[in-house]
């Protein structure tokens, strides 16, 4: 049996800039964050000779090219594993289509689990590109780079996407009280509402494809805003950075008319109100999550609370994704 994992995240500045129709003329940056939320994968050898994938669906098939599950059919072509033998289950702590890039968690810990099959080594890096590949690539889904990096490498990490396609990564550089302080004063509560991020993020995509000045201006100012983030963030200026985040989901909204609905705005205001210093949606926008940082958590779990909002809560993860049993 192996069974790998691979972590959620949440990102913390420069969300949008990871796409390709925008790095590929004006290189992105990114930080982003794993959190203790995961997604498993779970392979391993039968002795029937059908390949067996238990996900929301179940499906039972002869080969590789019969399996209907985008992700699961391209990961085992790229891995080259043929073997049919194989039953592979896949489960998440959080659902799909809330913000924390699942789909970027999903693709990872399923090819290490193929590459600990086939007894290959993997860096992080090089997981997270072949992620890439079979995502945007391989199935052309409109989305960025950062879900597959950041599940790939773990920690609280800078990105820096590159014109030809490379991707810088290194560690945020926070000291141990600034990071027990994020850790304890950002809070995740959930929407109830779940999306699909592709049809948002195609709009932006098709945007900055077409050079549309607003957008790319945009883009602009939120890698900006990222680079300040980063340094409120290394200097420990955490109001600063409530209040960068702040902007920056103002910002957000103007780049879709589906970003956000007057319910989710009208949970923003209360909660800035009531305790925090900024906010914004999770991931490309519509649901899912709204983070907030906090000056008066207490008054703003309970606001929360009142609005019928479920808080989860969460610690940062350092690892990664990693192989949890083989």
């Amino acid at each position: 049996m192996i069974i790998t994992r691979s972590p959620l995240r949440i990102t913390l500045g420069g969300g949008g800039t990871d796409l390709p129709s925008y790095y590929r003329e004006h290189s992105g940056f990114l930080i982003a964050a794993a959190i203790d939320k995961y997604v498993y994968i779970t392979l391993h050898q039968t002795f029937v000779q059908d390949l067996i994938l238990k996900y929301s669906k179940l499906e039972r098939v002869a080969s590789v090219d019969e399996v209907e599950h985008p992700i699961i059919r391209e990961a085992m072509k790229l891995v080259g594993v043929q073997a049919a033998n194989l039953e592979m289950t896949s489960m998440a702590d959080i659902p799909a289509g809330t913000g924390l890039g699942s789909s970027g968690s999903f693709t990872t810990a399923l090819l290490k689990a193929l590459h600990t099959l086939q007894k290959n080594l993997i860096h992080p890096s090089e997981l997270a590109e072949q992620a890439c590949e079979v995502e945007i690539t391989k199935l052309r889904e409109p989305i960025g780079k950062q879900d597959q990096y950041i599940a790939a490498y773990g920690g609280l990490t800078c990105f820096r996407f590159m014109p030809d396609g490379r991707v810088e990564a290194w560690p945020l550089k926070i000291s141990e009280e600034a990071l027990y302080n994020l850790e304890d004063n950002l809070l995740l509560f959930f929407t109830g509402y779940s999306r699909a991020a592709s049809t948002i993020l195609k709009e932006q995509d098709d945007k900055s494809k077409n050079a549309d000045a607003a957008m790319v201006e945009n883009l602009h100012f939120v890698k900006d805003l990222a680079k300040r983030s980063q340094k409120a963030l290394e200097n420990g200026d955490f109001p600063e950075f409530g209040q960068l985040m702040d902007v920056h989901w103002q910002r957000k909204k103007e780049r879709s008319g589906a970003m956000s609905n007057p319910q989710i705005n009208q949970w923003y205001d209360e909660a800035m109100k009531n305790g925090a210093i900024g906010g914004k949606l999770i991931g490309a926008g519509g649901g899912g999550f709204l983070m907030f940082y906090a000056a008066d958590k207490s008054s703003l779990r309970h606001t929360m609370r009142l609005h019928g909002l479920k808080e989860v809560r969460f610690r940062f993860d350092f690892e990664g994704t990693k192989v949890l049993i083989h």
